[in-house]
C-alpha cells in the first residue's frame, strides 16, 4: 500500500498574517521596515510578527523585494571572462577576495552571475535568462568590456560597477593608475642606460593595457632610445621570442608575469644572461607569489584593494545617506612598483 504526503505549506505573507492576526500589509510594512508616520505599527504588533517569521523561518522573495524598491543587500558579480579556470586564477583571486572582505564588512551577500552565455570566451551581459536585477547592484569585472552593453545599463537605470578604468561615459568605475607607474619604471630604465628597449604587450588588454602603452610611450618621448612594440592578440611564447631575438633588445618588457617568466627561460636556454645582457621589466605581479617565482622588477596593482574600494562605492551608490561626488564615481588608485632583480644597467654601462 502507497501513502501519500501533502507538501509542506508554502510560507507566504499572507500565511504569516493570518497566523499574527494581522494584515498583509501590516507583514509587508514590517518586513520592508517602512513602519513609519502614517503607517506606524504597534511595537506590539511588530513583535508578534517578528515572532511569527522567526518560528516560520521565511525568506522574502528577493525579486519581489527589488519591484517593490527594496534593497536585499545582495550584490552581484558579474565577469566578462569566466573566472575560475586555472589560468584566471592569478588575475580574478585577488579581487575576488578583496570584493567578498568588503561586501562581508557591510553585511551583504554576493550572487555570481554565471547563467550568461559564453561567445568566442567572453559572456554576453544580456540574454533571454537575465537576471541581474535579483541583486540590488552589480560589480562588473573583465579586461575588456561590450560598449554597447555599458551603453544599455546606463540607459536602463541598472546601478553597477565596473572594476578598472573605463572609457564608456558614464560608468562608474574603480581603476589602478597603470600609466604614471609605467612610467616611472621606464625611466628608470633609461637611466640606467638601456637604449634599445622591445615591448610585448596584449592587444586584448582593454583599458588598462591602454594606459600600460601610454605610460610606455611617455616615458620614451624625446628619448635617443630604439623602441619596438609587439602586440599580441594570444600566447606564442616561441614566435615571440624569435621576433624579441631578432630584435635584440637590452630591455624586455611584458605585461604577464607567466609570459615573462616563460620568455626569460628562453633566453637562458639560448645562452642569454638575464639581467646583464637582457634586463626584464613586468608591468603586472603575480596573485599567489612562491618561492620559485622570478624577483621580476614590476608593478605591484593592489587588486584587493581594487575589488574592496569597488564594493564600497557600489554600497555607496545604492545608498540614500552618502551619494558619491563625480569624481569619486570614476576613481584611480596608485600602483605600487617592485625594486625586484631583472633590471640593471646594460652590458658596459655599469
Amino acid at each position: 500500500m502507497t501513502t501519500s504526503k501533502t507538501p509542506p505549506r508554502r510560507i507566504t505573507q499572507r500565511r504569516i498574517a493570518e497566523l499574527a492576526g494581522v494584515s498583509q500589509a501590516t507583514v509587508s510594512l514590517v518586513l520592508n521596515d517602512k513602519a513609519d508616520g502614517a503607517a506606524r505599527i504597534p511595537e506590539e504588533t511588530r513583535d508578534r510578527v517578528l515572532k511569527v517569521l522567526r518560528e516560520t523561518g521565511y525568506v522574502a522573495d528577493p525579486a519581489a523585494r527589488r519591484l517593490a524598491g527594496v534593497g536585499n543587500k545582495i550584490l552581484g558579480v558579474f565577469t566578462y571572462e569566466p573566472a575560475f579556470p586555472t589560468e584566471s586564477l592569478d588575475f580574478y583571486t585577488p579581487l575576488l577576495s578583496g570584493i567578498e572582505a568588503e561586501a562581508e564588512n557591510l553585511g551583504c551577500d554576493l550572487l555570481i552571475f554565471t547563467s550568461a552565455p559564453v561567445i568566442d570566451g567572453t559572456r554576453q551581459l544580456f540574454h533571454r535568462h537575465n537576471r541581474l536585477r535579483l541583486a540590488d547592484g552589480v560589480l562588473l569585472l573583465g579586461r575588456e568590456m561590450d560598449a554597447g552593453e555599458l551603453a544599455t545599463l546606463v540607459r536602463d537605470g541598472y546601478r553597477v560597477v565596473a572594476v578598472g578604468r573605463r572609457d564608456a561615459p558614464d560608468i562608474p568605475y574603480v581603476g589602478i593608475d597603470y600609466a604614471p607607474a609605467t612610467e616611472s619604471l621606464l625611466r628608470r630604465a633609461l637611466e640606467l642606460g638601456h637604449r634599445r628597449i622591445a615591448f610585448l604587450r596584449d592587444a586584448r588588454g582593454g583599458e588598462s593595457g591602454a594606459d600600460r602603452l601610454r605610460g610606455y610611450e611617455a616615458a620614451l618621448e624625446g628619448a635617443a632610445v630604439e623602441s619596438w612594440i609587439r602586440a599580441t592578440h594570444g600566447i606564442d611564447v616561441a614566435a615571440d621570442w624569435l621576433a624579441v631575438r631578432e630584435f635584440a633588445p637590452t630591455l624586455l618588457v611584458v605585461e604577464s608575469p607567466t609570459v615573462g617568466a616563460e620568455l626569460r627561460e628562453q633566453a637562458i636556454a639560448d645562452g642569454i644572461d638575464v639581467p646583464s645582457a637582457l634586463s626584464m621589466i613586468v608591468l603586472g605581479s603575480p596573485a599567489r607569489p612562491n618561492e620559485h617565482a622570478v624577483d621580476f622588477t614590476r608593478l605591484a596593482p593592489p587588486r584587493a584593494e581594487l575589488g574592496a574600494l569597488a564594493v564600497a562605492l557600489l554600497s555607496r551608490i545604492l545608498s540614500d545617506d552618502d551619494e558619491p561626488t563625480e569624481s569619486e564615481l570614476r576613481s584611480l588608485i596608485a600602483c605600487a612598483i617592485v625594486d625586484g632583480s631583472t633590471l640593471v644597467a646594460p652590458e658596459g654601462r655599469a
